[in-house]
């Protein structure tokens, strides 16, 4: 009797796996990926087609708003803040809704981007920025919804959404100059406490160059402000490796002290474990 249930149960799941169909999607998805300057455009959406039908103001009415695709929301991230019609829209994801109209259409970067198609309550403290933009009459006629970052420039960009043949571009511009500039500064300034406490760890778990990586964990040390109690830890355990257990004992302690007063209990007992055992010798 078993061997029979085992043997249905074979048979109802291969027909299960056998019973999947696979069929082109209405509205097929696409990503769309675009280095602006140094910001990262990402634009997710699905693409219905006009298929000899009316689009705008018939199969998207004038006036009503529009999830900008179909099926899940279409979806624009981007990853520094940037400037929409002089106002700021920090960085992050946004749902892309639209209200199209004859002239001109309203868009709206909405922040809950888990809805299927528009929200059933619409939450307008959720809106984390709309603008107007104007709508142009194409000569080309595009089949498909097509929204693309365009006209790249290294401060700014267009996004444009295109449809039968209606063209709406939104202007958005880029911190291409303060996020360089951060970077230059950046450099410019030489490495980082944290630059030399990793240089500090991969030398004491690869067994490499000990004296260097006691020099890079006392620079760490001198351009940290806090001097972590992690810091300390590191330093002693390559002076431990080192052969110096007196001297790694008292930087145990000094992390023992931070590490007590953080209230990390991990650190705490990794010390005192430590003190313990180099004291031995």
């Amino acid at each position: 009797m078993k061997k029979i249930i085992v043997i249905l149960a074979m048979m109802i799941a291969n027909f299960a796996i056998e019973a999947q169909v696979k069929t082109p999607q209405a509205s097929p998805k696409s990503t769309l990926s675009q280095v602006v300057g140094l910001t990262n455009v990402e634009i997710v959406y699905s693409r219905p087609s006009a298929k000899g039908r009316d689009v705008f103001n018939n199969l998207v009415p004038f006036g009503k708003l529009w999830r900008t695709g179909a099926n899940e929301n279409t979806t624009i991230s981007f990853s520094d803040d940037v400037i929409v019609d002089g106002k700021k829209l920090p960085k992050g994801k946004y749902a892309l809704y639209t209200n199209p109209r004859a002239d001109n259409w309203e868009i709206i970067f909405y922040s809950d981007t888990n809805n299927w198609g528009n929200p059933e309550t619409w939450d307008e403290t959720k809106v984390a920025l709309k603008t107007t933009a104007k709508s142009e009459h194409s000569e080309k006629f595009v089949e498909s919804l097509t929204i693309a970052i365009n006209n790249l420039d290294n401060n700014f960009a267009h996004l444009e959404i295109s449809w039968e043949k209606t063209l709406v571009a939104i202007k958005f511009e880029v911190p291409t100059q303060k996020t360089a500039m951060a970077s230059i500064d950046k450099a410019l300034a030489g490495p980082t406490a944290g630059d030399y406490y990793s240089s500090a760890q991969y030398l004491l778990q690869s067994n490499g160059d000990l004296t260097k990586g006691l020099t890079y964990i006392d620079k760490a040390l001198e351009l940290s402000k806090d001097k972590p109690f992690y810091y300390y830890r590191l330093k002693s355990l390559i002076q431990a490796k080192q052969g110096d257990k007196k001297g790694a004992i008292e930087t145990a302690k000094l992390s023992l002290a931070g590490a007590e007063a953080a209230k990390n209990q991990d650190y705490v007992k990794m010390n005192k474990d430590s003190i313990a055992d180099w004291s031995k010798n």
